[in-house]
């Protein structure tokens, strides 16, 4: 009998066990245990970090942006998205619209032309190329030069000027609205310093592009050799401060003076906008010296960019 309690105790034991042991695995499956997840360390960048002391020198330009390429830091600003009037840096976007569409080497004939300002002075019925207008364009800031590619896309003039305002969309331009190719001053016209300085550097990765706004003076010529247009680049900054390789310059009465600068040195990747300047060459030089005085670039890690 006793026998028979004892065996009858472990028979207990052993349900009892087994039944918890079922709901222990039932409640694990039900359970949810979180992954653990593996951080990755911050990354160390190289960024500019304002170690100097001098104050930033007084400028008449009544809108700033300087930008280190690399880091995406802004190095200085003022009014930075003021809208404002863009005059011939109008002609960056021009000269990506035309590049996009016409291949370089194809010859436009020279219409009649009634257009004010800086010009090439390019004659009707001259035959010239595409590329050779692109210089005039970009060097020379030829406003005829600006018509002629623009009259001579297909749907003309205004398909021209409204593939100027996509191209700029596509670029995030936000702030900007085009009227014309050459940038004269008309209503509706207007940029920001900070969409310049994103056109221009979109613009300045196209190898071509790169190679006219660096060259300080060429002569072109007409396919029969007989026009022979000899190019200035207006850009006084090239081959004066070490480094500066373009981009635009931009004037009319309204807009006062207006430069898009991109500058390399010792390996960092800086562009600068100035819009409604009285000396956009001069406080241009200011800043350059400004931002390679009191700025140092150092190793920092990503997320604290921005933070110093």
């Amino acid at each position: 009998m006793k026998f028979f309690y004892t065996l009858c105790g472990f028979f207990i034991i052993f349900v009892f066990i087994s039944l918890l042991s079922m709901n222990i695995r039932y409640t694990a499956e039900k359970m949810y245990f979180p992954k653990l997840v593996q951080l990755e360390p911050d990354i160390l960048v190289t960024a500019p970090v304002l170690t100097g002391k001098e104050n930033f020198p007084t400028i008449s330009a009544q809108s700033t942006l300087a930008i280190d390429l690399d880091s995406g830091v802004s190095l200085y600003e003022k009014e930075a998205d003021a809208k404002l009037l863009p005059a011939s840096t109008t002609k960056i976007v021009t000269a990506l619209v035309a590049m996009d569409y016409y291949p370089l080497d194809k010859v436009l004939t020279v219409g009649k032309i009634k257009i004010d300002g800086q010009k090439m002075h390019l004659a009707e019925g001259e035959e010239i190329t595409i590329r050779d207008l692109l210089y005039g364009l970009l060097i020379n800031s030829a406003n005829d030069a600006a018509e002629i590619l623009a009259d001579n896309y297909k749907g003309g003039r205004a398909s021209f000027i409204d593939e100027m305002n996509k191209k700029a969309k596509s670029l995030g331009l936000t702030n900007s609205i085009f009227t014309n190719p050459s940038g004269l001053d008309e209503e509706g016209l207007l940029t920001t310093a900070r969409d310049l300085a994103t056109i221009a550097t979109f613009a300045m990765r196209n190898p071509f592009f790169r190679e006219i706004v660096s060259t300080k003076e060429i002569v072109v010529t007409s396919i029969d050799g007989k026009g022979k247009h000899k190019l200035v680049n207006i850009n006084k900054l090239l081959g004066e401060v070490d480094g500066v390789l373009g981009v635009k310059t931009g004037w009319t009465e309204n807009a006062s003076e207006n430069l898009v600068t991109y500058i390399e040195r010792d390996g960092k990747k800086i562009m600068i906008v100035t819009l409604g300047s009285q000396d956009r060459f001069g406080e241009t030089k200011e800043i350059i010296s400004w931002i390679f005085d009191n700025y140092t670039w150092q190793r920092v890690t990503k997320s604290s960019i921005g933070s110093y």
